[in-house]
């Protein structure tokens, strides 16, 4: 049996996962991965904690069969990712872009090599695990948004502030307002300031996902799909529900998008 590991560089975190070859990336248990991770990306900067990272890694796991990776946040953090695993050097490691090619998934992407890896990952994660118009949410440091036709072609997307991004930003560039913190407000205009900022940055990312519903039925990809992702995934998927969004389309959150659809490349290209 071949062992897999799996590793996503974001902006804010580290995240791997080691899967065997009798796994597949469409099956859509929350916890499929027996073996997973994450730490801060800035971690990564330490020299220290890189050996810390490797050891553990190394100690709990056999030597993997390949290794696959998507980075998006520089190559200073994708080299050192690389560098973790000196004794596993005559393992290939295997960058998923943008621009490679996946069976039955194609983008629309004016320039591929400029489509981030970690969206067109995602995309190719959802694939796997269903063949319907599908809205892909990434809802991290940034929230993206992509529209996945049942032919399998990427229409594009939207890239806007993630929920702490939007609240942060309010808080760094204006005189008065203060970081706001998530409350158990009621949805709607809110009654002081804290709330305001809170549910006005909701509205914002529902706004967005509600209008991306509206374009694509005008674009007769009426959506069927939505896959939730991200470190405030669960966050948006109470919002969504308040909003009422699950009445009309299904709406799942779902555990590594992008480390799943970096495995389902990689074993088309093993």
């Amino acid at each position: 049996m071949s062992l897999y590991l799996l590793f996503d560089v974001g902006n804010t975190r580290l995240k791997w996962a080691a899967v065997e070859s009798s796994q597949h990336p469409s099956d859509r248990q929350k916890k499929l991965w027996a073996y997973s991770g994450s730490i801060s990306s800035n971690a990564l900067e330490s020299a220290e904690a890189r050996t810390e990272l490797a050891d553990y890694i190394a100690k709990t796991l056999p030597k993997p069969n390949a290794i696959a990776f998507t980075c998006v946040a520089g190559s200073q953090a994708m080299s050192n990712v690389q560098s973790l695993f000196p004794q596993w050097s005559d393992l290939t490691w295997k960058q998923l872009s943008g621009d490679n090619s996946y069976t039955g998934v194609r983008t629309l992407y004016q320039d591929p090599s400029k489509l981030g890896a970690d969206r067109w990952a995602a995309v190719i994660g959802a694939r796997a695990l269903s063949k319907t118009n599908t809205l892909i949410v990434n809802a991290g440091t940034a929230t993206t948004i992509d529209l996945l036709g049942a032919n399998g072609v990427h229409y594009g997307g939207w890239i806007l502030p993630g929920l702490s991004l939007m609240q942060q930003s309010l808080h760094s560039h204006t005189a008065q307002l203060p970081l706001a913190e998530r409350q158990d407000a009621p949805l709607g205009f809110g009654i002081n300031t804290n709330d305001a900022m809170i549910n006005g940055c909701d509205a914002a990312q529902i706004g967005a996902i509600t209008q991306a519903i509206h374009f694509a039925k005008k674009m007769n990809s009426p959506i069927e799909k939505i896959w939730l992702d991200g470190g405030n995934a669960k966050v948006l998927a109470q919002i969504m529900a308040q909003f009422d969004i699950q009445s009309t389309v299904s709406v799942e959150t779902i555990e590594g998008l992008v480390l799943r659809g970096s495995w389902a490349w990689l074993l088309e290209n093993l």
